[in-house]
């Protein structure tokens, strides 16, 4: 449950095998996981929930990524190391059929650099060299990236990309966006999600929606600010819920004709469901 903690904790506190610190005072500046206690929970059906399904984090809990910290750190007063994140952040937009099959996609996506140096060189961030551009056929049998359009900050230097795939940037203090890419319909692979839907109507005025939903991401990977929008009958009028944690959300929407069902942070390999009772 309070892995994410221990290994923000472990991260902050050891370099290289080294002890930094492990002064509290210093530490509570950069920790920004909180600790989950394990609660009894009641559960419509526990043999549907995976792993962190029953329990995960509490809805204060802020992700552990270099994107959510503060700009103007106080590590550097306290004699720590000067430090540049690089992040890759992708939102993901799909339309899932009733059978389960993928069926539109959209993936908007950049690279976010968070510097903490107080001046800082060029730097070189180097792309896969396979990264193709466009909806242009694709040649030979590598797996190449594709995309279909990116934009680039203007600061970024693009005279190595056509050839080399390399990006350079002289990155100031703070925080900027050094591309945007996006991907629509082919997706190179799997989507990290897969939903598991069932219907059905139980009398003449009830309709019972039951989704189960699993995170194919990495263990070490979360998502965050998962929302899922299912389409109901136009005489919905009210709706109740069971939820396998009780982070998440959910609401009738009747002027939209759906239901939405909110989950601020997803772990990678866990499996949430939740049962929907809908009345006609």
């Amino acid at each position: 449950m309070n892995f994410a903690l221990i290994y923000e904790l472990l991260d902050e506190m050891v370099d290289f095998g080294y002890v930094q610190t492990t002064s509290t005072d210093i530490l509570k500046n950069f920790i920004q996981t909180e600790a989950v206690s394990s609660k009894p929970f009641s559960l419509f059906d526990l043999s549907n929930v995976g792993l962190f399904g029953a329990e995960t984090q509490q809805s204060k809990v802020a992700p552990s990524v270099a994107a959510s910290r503060p700009i103007m750190s106080s590590r550097g007063e306290q004699g720590g190391k000067n430090e540049i994140f690089v992040d890759v952040i992708e939102r993901l937009s799909v339309v899932i059929g009733s059978n389960g099959v993928l069926m539109k996609s959209d993936i908007q996506g950049e690279i976010r650099i968070k510097c903490f140096l107080p001046t800082c060189s060029e730097m070189r961030i180097g792309l896969n060299e396979e990264l193709n551009i466009g909806k242009s056929q694709l040649k030979g049998y590598s797996s190449a990236v594709r995309v279909d359009e990116c934009r680039f900050h203007q600061a970024v230097k693009l005279d190595e990309f056509d050839t080399f795939r390399i990006l350079k940037v002289c990155p100031s203090q703070g925080e900027q966006t050094i591309m945007q890419y996006q991907l629509c319909d082919e997706l190179p692979c799997a989507p990290p999600f897969q939903l598991f839907p069932s219907v059905e109507k139980d009398y003449v005025n009830r309709v019972l929606i039951f989704l189960k939903l699993r995170c194919d991401l990495p263990p070490k990977s979360t998502a965050l600010n998962v929302s899922i929008t299912v389409p109901v009958p136009k005489g919905s009028v009210s709706m109740s819920q069971e939820l396998s944690s009780p982070d998440q959300t959910a609401e009738l929407q009747p002027k939209n004709k759906a239901l939405l069902w909110e989950i601020p942070r997803f772990p990678g390999g866990a499996q949430l469901s939740a049962l929907f009772n809908v009345m006609l």
